[in-house]
């Protein structure tokens, strides 16, 4: 848990703009489930502001300041974690080691010893029972924050901490001053009289230009920095550990081991019949939640244990980067990897686990795109799943689901499984760790669009960054300024240009610039798995990884279920706003008189497949919409770092700027310049595999 990270100038000026309290309100109902007290609520507005000034009247506006974080890495198995009103992040200006001071603040204006032998425990007016002298609260959480559990665990670091009543004088609260109180490094006291002293330890603990690659690094060790997914299985070759599975992610994977077990026995002893026992476990979580973390660390350790087990996925745009990112031959990823429409034909015997991951993309029925009746499904496609494997998980996110018949749903599965006489086991993931973390920039995205109710204002939060672009140029600009530097980054679309086919035969076949913007005009990503332009052109399952994706504009369908440090996403005409709602489009297309190349007759979508919905035509509209607000959903929330958007409307332009504000706070644009250098990871290289079919010299981005 952790409701804001921003430096002590920043949080002024976000408090200017009235918008810290609404964000720091939302951020703790989303973690606790309930709303923050209205004392809460007073302190926040009060002390962390005197705090902040402080530290700018202290010439130390740069250090950073960690507000409500939980002392320990995980949650404890019972009750909320402990938190620390702030963690004051920057570097020690004497020995340059990171410097971190965890501070109580009180609003406290007076107390009274309960007993005269012990300060420990103290009156303070307005409250029934006697509270505890704030140095035990922070010796408690100091502790919990450096041992075993904390984030600062085996790190050498400065580390103390102080309580902070700023209404108080000395001789108000002198039992906790006295010398009966607690002492300690971690257990400074200080009030309005003693501010002086405040300043000038400030200036001793921090160096004046400020903590960004501290606070960096404390994000890492609190496991908000979350490893790339095609990192992680780099690292690992896809075998043993793939992934530090976190809190819920952990209690998910646990769960499906350990009913696993049950059902699937001692792979070393003869199977039992295939109706002796079956399981079935769904998942669901939104974007960026780990569905596949878990997913990909559970087929690691089910093959580990010896049992037989596929990883199937609805998306060739995943599949693809992940056999290339990995460097799985042909044959190995065969052996590990399948499509949801491998299954029509059930294994015999069935495997032991079936891993389901964007189960959102079920289909109706299996149907072979070449017409081949034998290998189109006789059944629903979920049906064809279940009678695949004994036990059988499911990782979906129903606002994916980008088509109108991708059927996928937590409701279709559970009564599929029911109908067999299995009783699911269902799960949700709710803690982010795409989006830097940052559940507030997904809870906004969803609000944007409409998904869900929430507040449209984005609120800077130091983990996420979103803006603007005026123009395509400029948000081109900036996401190939990141790639050069060394991000990764991508330009993705919504699908409302046409999709020429590729003029010419083979590797030469040269892409047209359908995407056009005025006077910018780009290509679509290749359609294939072949190269195209000679080599200059990656095939689709490719232009996610490869360096020359980048001069191409992805759409939902080769970006979905991945992720890049930076997305500039450009929303089309299927998507307009209109006063205070959104208004869905679809487009016309005409035929060019000269190069008989399609282009836009009337702006909007130009996805075909949106335009197949059943029932009645209010039914297909309402489809129609829900299928494009989901794609931009998808769109929108690929990036790790910071999203760039910009529209093709004006007017939709005018609430995209409205609902995102001023981004020019401090430090907060998270380029790679501005980055600390313990932020620049780079992502690692596809190892070397036989029969790599990149074009010599053409190595991969990460």
């Amino acid at each position: 848990m952790l409701l804001l990270r921003l430096s002590a100038q920043d949080l002024l000026t976000l408090n200017s703009r009235r918008r810290m309290l609404p964000h720091l309100a939302a951020r703790y109902r989303y973690f606790r489930g309930r709303d923050v007290s209205d004392t809460e609520r007073e302190a926040w507005a009060e002390s962390l502001v005197e705090l902040a000034e402080d530290l700018v009247e202290a010439e130390r506006g740069n250090v950073e300041m960690v507000v409500e974080c939980a002392a320990t890495v995980d949650e404890p198995k019972k009750g909320e974690p402990p938190l620390i009103d702030v963690v004051l992040v920057g570097r020690h200006p004497e020995t340059r080691l990171p410097s971190f001071q965890l501070v109580e603040l009180k609003r406290w204006s007076m107390v009274t010893r309960v007993e005269a032998a012990t300060a420990e425990l103290v009156r303070v007016p307005g409250y029934k029972k006697p509270k505890k002298h704030p140095a035990l609260q922070l010796r408690h959480t100091y502790q919990l924050f450096t041992g075993d559990q904390g984030p600062l665990r085996g790190i050498t670091v400065e580390c103390g901490g102080f309580a902070y009543l700023h209404n108080a004088t000395d001789d108000s609260v002198r039992p906790l001053l006295d010398t009966l109180a607690p002492t300690g490094a971690y257990e400074r006291v200080y009030t309005q009289d003693s501010r002086g002293l405040l300043l000038a330890d400030l200036r001793r603990h921090f160096a004046e230009d400020g903590g960004a690659s501290e606070a960096e690094q404390l994000l890492r060790f609190m496991n908000l920095r979350n490893t790339p997914l095609l990192d992680a299985m780099i690292r690992s070759r896809g075998e043993d550990t793939v992934f530090t599975l976190r809190g819920q992610q952990k209690r998910v994977a646990a769960s499906v081991l350990q009913r696993a077990a049950l059902v699937l026995g001692n792979p070393d002893e003869p199977a039992p019949p295939p109706d002796d026992g079956r399981a079935v476990f769904i998942v669901t979580g939104g974007a960026g939640t780990g569905k596949s973390a878990v997913g990909l660390q559970l087929r690691a350790d089910f093959e580990a244990a010896g049992h037989t087990v596929k990883y199937a996925s609805g998306s060739r745009a995943f599949n693809g980067a992940l056999q290339e990112q990995v460097g799985y031959t042909d044959k190995e990823f065969r052996k590990r990897f399948a499509y949801f429409s491998h299954f029509v034909t059930p294994p015999d015997p069935p495997l032991d686990v079936l891993i389901c991951d964007e189960a959102h993309r079920v289909r109706e029925r299996t149907i072979d795109m070449y017409q081949r009746e034998e290998k189109s499904g006789k059944q629903p496609q979920v049906d064809d799943l279940l009678d695949a494997s004994r036990l059988t998980v499911f990782f979906l996110d129903e606002s994916q689901s980008v088509r109108p018949k991708e059927v996928g749903t937590a409701s279709l599965i559970e009564g599929a499984a029911r109908a067999r006489g299995i009783t699911p086991l269902r799960y949700g993931l709710r803690e982010e760790w795409r989006c830097g973390g940052s559940d507030a920039y997904i809870r906004w995205v969803r609000a944007v669009l409409d998904i869900e109710a929430g507040t449209t204002e984005w609120t800077p939060d130091g983990l996420m960054h979103v803006e603007v672009a005026d123009s395509p140029e400029e948000l081109e600009y900036i996401i190939r300024t990141e790639a050069e530097a060394g991000a990764t980054a991508r330009m993705v679309a919504g699908f409302c240009w046409p999709w020429t086919e590729p003029v010419g035969k083979g590797k030469a076949a040269r892409l047209e610039a359908d995407v056009r913007i005025g006077d910018w005009h780009r290509p679509w990503n290749a359609k294939g798995d072949s190269f195209r332009e000679n080599g200059a052109v990656p095939p689709s399952t490719k232009w996610s990884v490869h360096p020359y994706g980048i001069n191409q504009i992805g759409c939902v369908y080769t970006a979905q279920g991945l992720e890049w440090d930076w997305c500039g996403v450009i929303l089309g005409d299927d998507m307009v706003r209109r006063g205070d709602r959104w208004v869905y489009r679809k487009g016309q297309w005409r035929e060019d008189p000269e190069s008989k190349v399609k282009r836009v007759k009337v702006p909007g979508s130009f996805d075909m497949k949106l335009r197949e919905g059943k029932g009645s035509e209010e039914e297909k509209e309402e489809e129609f919409a829900r299928c494009v607000r989901h794609a931009y959903h998808v769109l929108m929330t690929r990036a790790s770092r910071a999203t760039v958007l910009y529209s093709t409307d004006e007017e939709t332009q005018v609430y995209l700027k409205s609902r995102v504000g001023d981004v020019q706070i401090h430090g907060l644009r998270p380029t790679w310049e501005n980055l600390p250098a313990e932020a620049r990871i780079p992502h690692l290289p596809s190892p070397k595999r036989k029969g790599h079919d990149t074009t010599p010299g053409q190595e991969l981005l990460f």
